[in-house]
């Protein structure tokens, strides 16, 4: 079993400093990477010794599966949360509760704060984020086959890709691959934009079709049933503009650079100005108009954030995506993106899929 409980006396160890003896959670997938568990409509409560899922009868089975280790408190018809909350925090003689003020409506704070009205509510922000920051030895492993259902599925995408096929097209046959792979399914809907919808970071697919333009971005990921994949490619369908070629170097050698540039240490704004001076010294500076990247895990985007404001410090088990583009309106775009974990002393590329511009002619 991961290790959920030694992510719990982390958090136990953050609570400590901030003054408070226990803490509810409320977002989702803080729940999940607190406990394991995989459903909704469930709150958790820590004290210094103890853990409860409160729930409903809908999920008594599944939590019994999921977290054998966390106490449940499953509530009767009748009972609301805010009164299974309001009983459990009673009985533990909580005095100082902290609470997620970033996943807690202003609504359910007061009635919280009704119901314990002996009990101080101290707000938190990020302290089950910054945890999650740092993959443990179970999150890489989940991301990495999330990374290769990606690959996978791409490869099947591109044997198989079709001039009269629609970008709407492209992208189903892409998710439907990934579920035959044995993927939970997309990280997030695709993107498959060809030519000049490819100036768009983030296009909806649409009727247009493939042989429409001499080229493809397809941006997609995997999600392996918890954690995410993120990667973004463009395939060279017809004769290539050379003006598509230039651009496409450029972009390369971009995103190399700032790969090379990943290690422990490292502050996440001086990776992207890495990305960002290539770029700039080749005249499209003013067409990268987003960061170069971001954390992947639970969520397909999380911290740490690779942009030009954030001193965040890279540290070993961040996973870190790098995809800078240049972006021309009316012509297309070219976007590069691999999913980097921080290592001891370095890094490394989790993705393998092809990038150089020969091997994206088809």
């Amino acid at each position: 079993m991961p290790g959920f409980g030694t992510r719990r006396d982390k958090l136990r160890r953050a609570l400590s400093k901030q003054g408070a003896d226990g803490i509810l959670v409320t977002d989702f997938k803080n729940v999940t990477y607190l406990t394991g568990f995989t459903g909704d409509d469930s709150y958790l409560l820590m004290s210094k010794r103890q853990q409860w899922i409160i729930s409903d009868p809908r999920y008594t089975t599944q939590l019994e599966e999921e977290c054998p280790d966390v106490e449940l408190v499953i509530r009767p018809p009748g009972e609301g949360m805010v009164a299974a909350i309001d009983r459990v925090a009673r009985a533990d003689k909580l005095k100082r509760l902290a609470f997620e003020s970033d996943a807690l409506s202003v609504t359910l704070h007061g009635q919280i704060a009704a119901g314990l009205n002996q009990t101080e509510l101290i707000p938190t922000e990020g302290l089950v984020e910054r945890q999650r920051l740092v993959k443990d030895r179970d999150e890489l492993a989940a991301i990495r086959t999330a990374v290769r259902f990606a690959e996978r599925g791409f490869d099947a995408l591109r044997a198989t890709l079709r001039g009269d096929q629609t970008e709407k097209q492209v992208a189903a046959d892409l998710e439907h691959c990934l579920r035959q792979l044995g993927a939970k399914g997309c990280s997030f809907p695709p993107i498959v934009a060809v030519g000049p919808r490819a100036a768009l970071p983030h296009a909806v697919p649409t009727d247009g079709h493939i042989d429409e333009a001499p080229f493809v971005l397809v941006d997609w990921g995997a999600d392996e049933g918890l954690y995410k994949s993120d990667l973004t490619r463009v395939l060279m369908t017809g004769k290539v503009p050379k003006k598509l070629q230039r651009i496409y170097n450029i972009v390369l050698k971009a995103q190399l650079k700032a790969i090379d540039a990943i290690r422990p240490g490292v502050r996440c704004h001086d990776v992207d100005r890495v990305a960002r001076s290539v770029i700039s010294k080749a005249g499209f500076g003013p067409r990268f108009g987003h960061g170069l990247g971001h954390g992947i895990g639970l969520d397909i985007h999380e911290g740490p954030r690779l942009t030009k404001q954030a001193a965040q410090v890279l540290k070993p088990g961040m996973v870190v995506t790098v995809e800078p583009g240049i972006y021309l309106p009316g012509f297309g775009g070219v976007r590069i993106e691999d999913d980097v974990l921080v290592t001891r002393d370095g890094h490394e590329v989790l993705t393998s899929t092809a990038k150089e511009f020969d091997a994206m002619v088809i």
